[in-house]
């Protein structure tokens, strides 16, 4: 749940010689009316639902009761039938068709008017049934607790006990509690998938997958060239590292390498790196309390000029009975209320997803308030997602920790190598990962009906090379979140990984930086945070992604900076 707002007047002022201004176009005639004129009625209808969608689904991950997500479930369905009205569709796609008659602001407002439109234009029915099987789904996973032995646990807690566990039986219960909630879900996001196909080929497209990759201004020939490269560029590399992950894993258990399940791995989708035998990042964190990381992101975000206090307070950061139990940024109203949900605890991995969230926050926070107000968001979800993946590695970056965390200077000087060591093992598993996803939940929705279980441990087995657990057949898949609360989202958190190397590519020459870009230092560069306050925030939406990316860093999105640091 990423969206967006705000821009200082400097800011405004500095952009304007970057874009053309409305006024400038002489675009004056009738058609140029015409859309104001609807544009005027859309943005207002558009600001006042969509201020009702955030606080019901605000209220609904704090609370998993059913009643808020009910409610959320109406509001939800009030927006689709905004942009499933089809006499507005046609206009919009009658004016663009004469889009020469328009300036660039207004043209880029429809044309991503008419994206949101295009997803929406089903029967009633069909939407309805979306909206509540989503809901369903969402609610079962915000208050699903695994069980073992009888008792339940949160997310959370598993995590705690899979991480610290040295017996494999135990670690393995731990594992399996987690992948519960999968079995629970599975067959509603089979019926799902197919409901969401079944819309997508009413409105043309080969299916669900096409339709949102298409809707989100991909390519689709782009995105398996880019995902193909990657495979290709990592595979040696991520090799290597598992090789010796695995010596250190099976020392640690008293196993072989070939006996390793993916239970001995800590994350239960081996989407992170478990700590290495050379430095456990979470040493840097245990001797602080939950209540401390919150100061130490608004120190550091202030020395960015970025300040962060307004946000903090209005957010929830900790754990609560019925609370969703994973982390998101909400831009509540485009208007300056952002907000993040977190459920912290003292390690790297949250002060991780704290920056990662404020990224998010600030990002929003900073998008130029004159906008049209469909393009007071994000250029797209990588770049989001790439700010945010910016500053959430920073819990892992050498001279952050020893700046923040107080912790004893000698002794991360001491970790320094196995620190960098250890974040390039993050990079490598994060990107197989997404391999994993992407190429899932492409396969999910050509094929719903297929052996889902099955493909999932093989892709699994091709792009992380973790064992199959023997006989297993179970939904585990099924209990990844995204498939429901974010549905082919993933590839954008890989290609945030490639912005976001870009990005500290360009900061580094800034900063005359050489060396590791893990050792890149953000502490007080205000001129970082100018940089991204003009170069990348301010735009908002007005920009498709390509032509962001390269108003930003000059050049065009590539996997080199990415595949340089994992070397």
């Amino acid at each position: 749940m990423k969206k967006s707002v705000t821009v200082p007047l400097f800011l405004g002022a500095a952009l304007a010689g970057c874009f053309p201004a409305r006024e400038e176009t002489g675009a004056t005639g009738p058609t140029a009316k015409e859309a104001e004129a609807l544009l005027d009625r859309y943005q207002e209808d558009f600001s006042r639902i969509r201020d009702r969608w955030t606080e019901t689904a605000w209220q609904a991950a704090l609370s998993g009761k059913k009643a808020d997500f009910t409610a959320h479930a109406e509001a939800d369905l009030a927006l689709k039938r905004l942009h499933s009205d089809r006499e507005d569709y046609e206009k919009i796609k009658a004016l663009l068709a004469r889009g020469d008659a328009l300036d660039p602001l207004t043209r880029r407002a429809l044309t991503v008017a008419r994206n949101r439109f295009t997803a929406n234009q089903l029967p009633q029915e069909i939407l309805g049934r979306l909206a509540s099987l989503s809901a369903r789904i969402e609610q079962s996973f915000n208050t699903f607790r695994g069980r073992i032995g009888g008792e339940s646990y949160s997310n959370n807690e598993l995590l705690e006990r899979l991480a610290a566990g040295d017996d494999s039986a135990a670690r393995r219960e731990c594992w399996e509690a987690l992948k519960q909630v999968g079995a629970a879900v599975a067959p509603r996001l089979i019926e799902l998938a197919v409901l969401r196909n079944q819309g997508a080929r009413e409105l043309g497209f080969a299916d669900f997958w096409e339709m949102e990759i298409r809707l989100q201004e991909h390519d689709p020939a782009m995105l398996k060239r880019v995902f193909a490269e990657l495979e290709e560029l990592t595979r040696q590399p991520f090799a290597a590292m598992k090789e010796k992950l695995d010596g250190e894993l099976a020392r640690r258990f008293g196993l072989e390498p070939g006996e390793l399940m993916p239970w001995h791995y800590d994350n239960p989708f081996f989407q992170a790196a478990p700590p290495a035998a050379a430095v456990d990042l979470d040493a840097f964190y245990r001797r602080l309390g939950k209540e401390d990381l919150p100061p130490l992101a608004r120190e550091f975000y202030a020395g960015l000029g970025m300040p962060v206090a307004e946000i903090l307070e209005r957010s929830s950061l900790y754990e609560q009975p019925g609370k969703d139990q994973h982390a998101f940024c909400e831009d509540m109203d485009r208007e300056g209320d952002v907000r993040i949900l977190t459920n912290l605890k003292p390690t790297a991995e949250w002060m991780d997803t704290l920056l990662h969230e404020l990224g998010h926050a600030v990002y929003d926070l900073h998008i130029d308030r004159e906008l049209p107000f469909n393009l007071r968001q994000a250029a797209h979800a990588l770049t989001t997602e790439g700010v945010a993946m910016l500053f959430g590695a920073l819990a892992k970056n050498p001279a952050w920790i020893a700046r923040f965390t107080g912790a004893d200077q000698a002794k991360v000087a001491a970790a320094r190598e196995a620190i960098l060591a250890q974040r390039r093992r993050e990079q490598l598993i994060f990107c197989r990962w997404t391999l994993v996803m992407f190429h899932f939940e492409k396969a999910l929705y050509a094929d719903p009906e297929q052996d889902l279980n099955r493909l999932w441990w093989d892709l699994v087995e091709r792009y992380q090379s973790l064992r199959r657990p023997p006989g297993r057949d179970e939904a585990d898949w099924a209990a990844k979140p995204h498939f429901t609360i974010a549905p082919v989202y993933y590839h954008n958190y890989m290609l945030g990984e490639l912005f976001a190397a870009q990005l500290r590519a360009v900061l580094a020459g800034m900063a005359g930086h050489r060396g590791a870009a893990a050792e890149l230092e953000f502490n007080n560069r205000r001129d970082f945070g100018d940089f991204l306050k003009e170069k990348v925030f301010a735009p908002g939406k007005r920009l498709p992604w390509p032509e962001l990316v390269e108003h930003a860093t000059g050049a065009a999105l590539t996997a080199k900076h990415f595949a340089a640091e994992v070397r």
